[in-house]
């Protein structure tokens, strides 16, 4: 079993995947720590975007592990760093580089491999795994995806405006959706989820509500994600 779940930043793409891991007895693996990892990487090593001898030098070398949703580089467990804002403004460049994502996506096959799994991230039901059992595709308003940005980094200390996140989530969603190799966009099959106004209690209950009533296994061009008053109702 694949379970696929894809969507912009601050969609809620990892809350829930790890919700649905325990609820349903999957790994989970946050495929986007992955190149987060990376780029802080190349922060501490200062090397540029566009030197693509030394990112490669870096990729051969690379040591990252995720282990017990904590993240290490170079065996140092940086799961704090890597959530940062320095990194996440640069994480989409990174993302964007050729080189790292085919490295990537190798690491992540093989991490999957004979295992029922829930990947999250920007081109699992596209690229990674196209022929993932389930994929979910999670939206929402980019103003509220950074108000939700804006109270995860508060409540760690960080010092920033609301605007200053705001803009660099649409600067990410441009970033993510036009770049040339596997850009951020919903898989032909994968079901559409609006977390816009909605719990993360509520979503779960709706990505679970599909799997059960395994709604997942049609064109997903078939549904039509009813509000949660929709869903209370019906019920």
């Amino acid at each position: 079993m694949i379970i696929a779940v894809d969507g912009p930043a601050g969609s809620g793409k990892s809350t829930i995947s790890k919700l649905l891991a325990k609820e349903l007895g999957l790994v989970y693996l946050d495929t986007g720590a992955m190149y987060r990892l990376f780029t802080l990487k190349m922060l501490k090593e200062n090397v540029s975007f566009s030197d693509n001898d030394k990112i490669n030098e870096l990729l051969e070398k690379l040591n990252i592990n995720i282990e017990n949703d904590k993240f290490y580089l170079d065996d140092e467990d940086v799961s704090e760093e890597i959530r940062k804002t320095d990194v996440a403004e640069n994480v989409s460049k990174t993302a964007a580089i050729d080189e790292v994502r085919e490295k990537m996506v190798s690491l992540q096959r093989e991490f999957s491999k004979s295992k029922n799994v829930i990947l999250d991230g920007r081109d699992i039901g596209t690229v990674v795994f196209p022929e993932a059992d389930m994929k979910i595709f999670l939206v929402a308003d980019p103003r509220e995806r950074a108000e939700r940005r804006f109270k995860e980094l508060q409540a760690k200390g960080e010092n920033i405006s609301l605007d200053s996140i705001y803009e660099n989530i649409l600067k990410r969603d441009k970033l993510d959706s036009t770049r040339e190799n596997s850009p951020l966009k919903k898989a032909n099959d994968a079901i559409e989820v609006d977390t816009t106004g909605k719990s993360i209690e509520e979503v779960k209950n709706i990505i679970l509500n599909l799997y059960n009533n395994k709604e997942y296994c049609c064109p997903a061009y078939l549904f039509r994600v009813l509000p949660i008053k929709a869903l209370k109702s019906a019920n």
